[in-house]
């Protein structure tokens, strides 16, 4: 489902990834782990499209059978926006619009239907347990609310495959546990694949395969 093959990330001087390579099957949760500056984000935003690789001539990034370094920046957009969803360590919603509105964002974007979306935004939120909190701004959530519905919005448009970051470091003890057994009942529900970075052991552990990262490279 994803193969990522012999990718490089340099910052000038600084070589961050050293030729990484991975495989991974449809329906798995990877975690990713490793020390501080091992290059554990850059990976997941080079296979997340969110960044471009420093050697695209002998490097490739495959999803759903699409090499997606060979796609212009408009057919990008349109790649990610229905293939993949993002969940952050910062849950990244919009102030001034409510969860219901935060949610549909991605599928306005794709240009779904505002009737549609919603629809569908209001069974996520459903399946997530915030049937009550449709019209409330983020402010008027707490922490783990709103890290559920930033995966609501990872999940309007029936992505393929998730990439998160940290997920549940801004959570409390309790929420990060729920956020956790979430993304394994997703994948049930769902049949999502997962590739999680993350300095959680729990978590790291749950997965179905734990890649460990230092140096750049994978070991």
């Amino acid at each position: 489902m994803i193969t990522a093959t012999n990718i490089k990330k340099n910052y000038g001087d600084l070589k961050v990834l050293k030729g990484v390579s991975i495989s991974i099957k449809k329906g798995e949760v990877i975690s990713i782990v490793g020390p501080s500056g091992a290059g554990k984000t850059t990976l997941l935003q080079l296979v997340g499209t969110l960044d471009t690789p420093s050697n695209p001539k002998d490097s490739s990034i495959m999803i759903n059978g699409v090499d997606v370094t060979d796609l212009r920046d408009k057919q990008l957009a349109k790649f990610r926006n229905e293939n993949i969803g993002f969940i952050f360590q910062f849950h990244q919603l919009l102030p001034e619009f409510t969860a219901l509105e935060n949610v549909c964002i991605p599928a306005f974007i794709k240009k779904t239907p505002k009737a549609k979306a919603e629809v569908r935004g209001r069974e996520l939120l459903d399946f997530l347990g915030l049937s009550q909190r449709y019209d409330h701004r983020p402010r008027e959530l707490s922490g783990g609310e709103q890290q559920r519905v930033a995966v609501a919005r990872a999940l309007i448009n029936n992505p393929s495959v998730i990439f998160a970051d940290e997920p549940s470091g801004n959570l409390d003890s309790e929420s990060a546990e729920n956020l956790h057994q979430l993304f394994f009942k997703l994948r049930e529900e769902f049949g999502q694949t997962f590739v999680i970075v993350t300095h959680n052991k729990e978590l790291a552990n749950m997965a179905d395969r734990k890649l460990i990262m230092v140096d750049g490279q994978i070991q």
